[in-house]
C-alpha cells in the first residue's frame, strides 16, 4: 500500500481531494508545519497603567505640523490646526516655491507627570516646511486663523502671460 503525499493545494487548504490528482509542485516545496496560534495576551488595566514617556518630554525635540495642501485654479491652499498658538507666535516665510511654518505652542497649566492619566498633545516648538508644486506670488499671499486653523492661501505665478515693452529711444 503506497501513502499519497498531500498535493500543494491540500496542504495549502488543509482539504484532501478525492481521485489521484497530480501536483507538479510536490517535489519542489518541502513539508512544513504551521505553527499554533498565540493565546491572546491578558488585558492590563490601562486606568492603572502609568503613561509612557512621549517625545516631546525631551528637551530639543521639535514636532512636525502636520498640513493639508491643495489648490484651486489661481491659488495654492495650505490649511494646518494650529490651536492653542497665538497669531503672534507663529513665524511663516514664504519664497516662491517653498513656504516654512514656525510655532511655538507652550502649556498654559504644569502638570505632573504621575498625574496625567492620558497624554496626547503636543506642547513645544514645531515646524514645517513645504515645497510648492509650482511658483507663487510672495507679495500678494496671505495668510488668516480662524478657530485654531491656519489657512495660507497663495496665488499661483501665470508663467504664460506675456507684456510687450517698448524700447525707448535715447
Amino acid at each position: 500500500m503506497t501513502i499519497k503525499k498531500p498535493s500543494f493545494f491540500e496542504r495549502l487548504s488543509g482539504s484532501s481531494v478525492s481521485g489521484d490528482v497530480l501536483d507538479a509542485f510536490d517535489e519542489e516545496l518541502p513539508t512544513t508545519t504551521m505553527p499554533a496560534r498565540e493565546k491572546p495576551r491578558a488585558r492590563t488595566n490601562e486606568s492603572t497603567a502609568r503613561p509612557a514617556p512621549l517625545d516631546d518630554d525631551i528637551p530639543g525635540n521639535e514636532g512636525q505640523l502636520p498640513v493639508d495642501v491643495n489648490q484651486t485654479v489661481s491659488d495654492i491652499i495650505i490649511r494646518a490646526f494650529v490651536a492653542g498658538v497665538r497669531p503672534d507666535e507663529l513665524n511663516i516665510s514664504i519664497s516662491r516655491d517653498m513656504v516654512e511654518i514656525e510655532g511655538s505652542r507652550m502649556e498654559r497649566e504644569q502638570v505632573a507627570g504621575p498625574d496625567y492619566f492620558t497624554r496626547e498633545l503636543f506642547w513645544g516648538s514645531f515646524s514645517r516646511t513645504i515645497m510648492l508644486p509650482q511658483e507663487v506670488d510672495v507679495e500678494a499671499s496671505s495668510a488668516s486663523a480662524k478657530d485654531g486653523l491656519l489657512t495660507i492661501i497663495l496665488p499661483k505665478l501665470d508663467k504664460a502671460r506675456q507684456t510687450k515693452l517698448r524700447v525707448k529711444a535715447g
